[in-house]
């Protein structure tokens, strides 16, 4: 009881670290593993034993025969469906070139690269040899983002990576079930007429059974035959169901089945999908937590010991120094991507979660099926996910400073709010050169924002997502303009560290707006215009407009007829590098007044000459 309980324990403890820490959650999870495993064996207890043995040796342990074996397989299959279910094949399409071949040609150079590099450098066969490199050509988003969440790059570079990360996840997967599969079926090296039916029947049960359940459980969902009390935990059952079914019509099949699954549901139509997925997401961090404890204890110092020699540091070095590189250069040929930028996206390629969970499972199929060489499967994938991952997590940062794609000065701007005003203000600040993102909790708005051409994210801001989106590592602005006092007021408080950095600001109230003592510094664009003065200048002047400022007095007057004049409202100053200084309700009173300036307003166009006459 007391292992039970620590492993769950421990495994939360290492996810809060990695969220104090912004490191990936992989690095705490196999130290403390490995800790209560081989190292506690070996050093730490006086006879010997590990403070957490996963098998029932006769003596003490938590798994019994083979029920270890067991748990493994149903928790990577949990993790395998989430992984899945975050792959939509609209992304495929959308995504850029780069991308695509990054997911493509480049998983075929590590794949192959990989491969001939473990034959050769430790003698393996080459089944084994193209397992190892079919699983190390999952990277994943969980180990990305942490590393990048502080590091203030372009968009560009930023977006390549997370997408990268998110879509090679399934992708790399599927790779290695089905090279392990044919593996098995061909008794670890007769590939025989019969071993290449028997893949076949892997291939089509798998994929049969996920594509049908997927769409019987849809189905269902959409009818409404489930209540929504039961929905996550029938979603779950379901894929433990399509596993153990399609494992039962053709061995070694089940993981192909719920990776189809759930890249099937993912794409459907569902309007719970995102429900699922948080369950499922929610589930599979404590699935990972008590896995990779679980998994790293079940080492032995001599599975450690197999790859403690120099040949473990040439193929590391050639993995990460070589390959990945390769990979890279030749994605993003003739793309305009600069060769800093390729540099960095060379440099950050950490291994993640999907490869050391089913190396393990794999490593522990094949041991047990006594094929050559299956015992340095999870050693040498466990090194290479560590050394990435400690790797990228100390030097990215550094790095992207030698080679010049860290941004000194973040200048995105992040607008809480879609609504028309926002839409307005998004495309304007776009289409004089800044990265702009709206965020809306309204489909609709968000709906409308992108056939604008703007970057908007459907998603509620009490939600910690938008703190992992690296894509974000630009913006040094924020703006709330929703109508809600509290939203506003909310996003400040929150959202103010993350991407405030040149300043955060939002709406006064229209309590605010009638106390001439009570002026917020954080008030947007004036003391007088509150969200709903915003929106009626807006339906009835919607544009925005540019005047030329002649000098200070100049700036006073057009200050005093915004004042009087209800449809008129003041924004930004505008300099002759395309900068923007945003004018708050606090202080009008701008000292960057000077040559080449503009006025930016909101309404209403003023009477040039009636302007001029006053000065």
């Amino acid at each position: 009881m007391l292992e039970l309980a620590g492993i769950i324990i421990l495994g939360i403890l290492a996810q809060w670290v990695a969220w104090k820490f912004k490191i990936p959650a992989i690095l705490p999870l196999i130290l403390i593993g490995l800790l209560v495993g081989p190292i506690a064996a070996e050093f730490l207890s006086e006879d010997g034993t590990k403070w957490i043995e996963p098998i029932w040796n006769g003596a003490e342990g938590l798994f019994p025969g083979e029920s270890l074996f067991y748990f493994v397989s149903l928790a990577i299959s949990i993790i395998l469906f989430e992984g899945g279910l975050t792959l939509k094949l609209s992304e495929i399409k959308n995504v850029g070139p780069v991308i695509s071949k990054l997911i493509t040609l480049g998983s075929l150079v590590t794949f192959i690269g990989a491969a001939v590099a473990a034959h050769f450098i430790f003698n393996l066969s080459w089944e084994i040899s193209f397992l190892f490199s079919g699983l190390i050509i999952v990277t994943g988003p969980t180990v990305i983002t942490p590393i990048l969440r502080n590091i203030p790059l372009k968009k560009d570079v930023s977006a390549v990576l997370k997408w990268e990360g998110i879509l090679i996840d399934p992708i790399g997967a599927l790779v290695a079930v089905l090279v392990f599969e044919f593996i098995s079926v061909g008794g670890g090296g007769e590939f025989t007429k019969t071993a290449f039916i028997e893949f076949g029947k892997i291939v089509l049960f798998g994929s049969t059974f996920g594509f049908t359940f997927a769409h019987a459980l849809n189905f269902s969902i959409n009818m409404k035959w489930i209540p929504h009390y039961l929905l996550n935990v029938f979603a779950l059952a379901a894929v433990l169901s399509v596993f153990v079914l399609s494992d039962s019509f053709a061995h070694e099949s089940g993981l192909l089945a719920v990776v189809v699954m759930g890249m099937v549901l993912g794409n459907s139509n569902s309007p719970y999908l995102k429900e699922l997925l948080y369950f499922k997401e929610s589930l599979s961090v404590l699935l990972i937590s008590i896995l990779f404890i679980l998994l790293s204890a079940n080492i032995n110092i001599e599975d450690l010991l197999l790859i403690y020699n120099w040949r473990t540091a040439v193929l590391f070095a050639v993995v990460i120094f070589i390959i990945r590189p390769l990979g890279v250069f030749l994605s993003t040929y003739k793309s305009d991507l600069k060769l800093n930028e390729k540099l960095f996206i060379s440099w950050v390629g950490p291994r993640g979660i999907v490869a050391a969970g089913i190396a393990s499972l794999f490593g522990l199929k094949l041991a047990k099926n006594g094929v050559l060489g299956a015992e340095y499967i999870t050693p040498l994938v466990f090194m290479i996910v560590l050394g990435t991952v400690l790797l990228n997590a100390t030097t990215a940062r550094f790095f992207a400073k030698i080679v010049g794609v860290f941004l000194t000065k973040s200048n995105g701007i992040l607008i809480v709010g879609a609504s028309k005003v926002s839409r307005l203000l998004g495309h304007y600040l776009e289409s004089n050169g800044r990265h702009v993102v709206l965020i809306d909790s309204n489909e609709t708005n968000i709906k409308k924002a992108k056939d604008l051409g703007l970057e908007a994210l459907n998603t509620n801001i009490y939600s910690d997502k938008l703190l992992d989106n690296i894509e974000l590592n630009d913006v040094g602005y924020l703006m709330a303009l929703t109508g809600s006092a509290d939203i506003n007021k909310y996003a400040i408080n929150k959202f103010s560290k993350q991407f405030g950095e040149n300043g955060s600001f939002r709406l006064v109230t229209s309590e605010e707006m009638n106390d001439d003592q009570n002026n917020p510094k954080e008030g947007l664009f004036s003391h007088t215009d509150d969200y709903f003065q915003l929106a009626e200048v807006t339906r009835k002047f919607p544009a925005i407009n540019e005047i030329e400022l002649i000098d200070r007095a100049h700036y006073n007057t057009l200050i005093e007829i915004t004042n009087a004049d209800k449809d008129i409202i003041p924004l930004f100053i505008k300099d002759d590098n395309n900068e923007f200084h945003i004018i708050t309700s606090y202080n009008t009173d701008i000292t960057a007044i000077g040559k080449k300036l503009k006025l930016v307003y909101l309404g209403k166009p003023f009477d040039v000459e009636k302007v001029a006459i006053e000065d």
